[in-house]
């Protein structure tokens, strides 16, 4: 019985259906009951657990053979990510009381940044839960290729609005199902202590790429333009964010390259999905 965390959203989705497909029992760790009868008809088991709930998350985390970890992602955080760092206290608590076989934590590309940024909270969630004694493997994954849907109204149109500069630039994306694939390829091991696996996709995608992809998938012309550095933070604020200024400086960090893998690029594991197999799903949920 493996226990997911995060399963109503695209990586812990991917984690649970490889479990299932491998004949493995699934607990669905789920903070609204309505979203968990899909997969109470799909044969897993309930755990009804809010993540700042360290008694139900306990019980959601007792009696299994591992523990996938996925904080929920804080888009606009507040100073210091104080909500973030209540997240993990919780986490810790529950895990550490609960004592699994091993834990997968998805985490990110460049936790080990030191310069301030929106992916610091993953960071923070490397150094709380390295302190577990149960094993525990942290899941770095590159930039998401599902994070071009925000692009696709656009693209529509014509255009990709590029944050990631130079256009020219190869960046580290992945598909989230090979993140969920090797999450729990990683739940299957066993292994002693911490250890970091890095992962992205089959080869690094431009700007320039991910407009041609969008062009393939629609049949017209999409180019790719930058949005200029000096109007990101007006933008985000436009937007609704409270707190732009961790979001820019992670975009700083990928255009920049302080964001990056820790491992030497031979020893970064790669997905299979290729971005026109994701642009194509993309288009398709529209």
């Amino acid at each position: 019985m493996y226990a997911i965390t995060g399963i109503t959203g695209q990586v812990g989705s991917a984690v649970a259906a490889a479990l299932l497909a491998q004949g493995q029992q699934v607990r669905a760790v789920v903070r609204d009951p309505a979203k968990a009868e899909a997969w109470k008809a799909r044969g897993c088991e309930i755990a009804i657990a809010d993540i700042n709930n360290v008694a139900a998350l306990t019980e959601a985390f007792r009696d299994v053979d591992g523990v996938f970890v996925l904080v929920p992602p804080i888009f606009d955080p507040s100073p210091g990510f104080a909500e973030g760092k209540a997240m993990l206290a919780s986490l810790h608590g529950a895990l550490e009381s609960a004592r699994p076989p091993r834990i997968v934590c998805l985490s990110t590309i460049g936790a080990q940044a030191s310069q301030p940024n929106l992916l610091n909270l993953l960071g923070m969630m490397e150094t709380c839960l390295a302190e577990l004694s149960s094993p525990v493997t942290f899941l770095r994954a590159g930039w998401f290729m599902e994070n071009a849907l925000w692009d696709v109204p656009a693209a529509c149109e014509g255009v990709l609005h590029s944050f990631l500069q130079p256009l020219d630039k190869p960046f580290p994306m992945i598909a989230t199902r090979d993140v969920g694939v090797l999450a729990a390829e990683l739940l299957l091991q066993t292994w002693s202590g911490t250890r970091v696996v890095e992962l992205e996709g089959p080869q690094r995608i431009t700007p320039h790429q991910l407009a041609a992809a969008f062009a393939r998938s629609f049949g017209h012309p999409v180019k790719a333009e930058i949005v200029p550095r000096d109007s990101w933070i007006d933008l985000f604020t436009r937007q609704g964010m409270k707190n732009p200024t961790p979001r820019a400086q992670m975009i700083d960090g990928f255009n920049e390259g302080w964001i990056r893998f820790e491992s030497d690029d031979a020893n970064v594991r790669k997905g299979s999905t290729s971005l026109d197999t994701v642009i194509g799903q993309l288009l398709a949920r529209r």
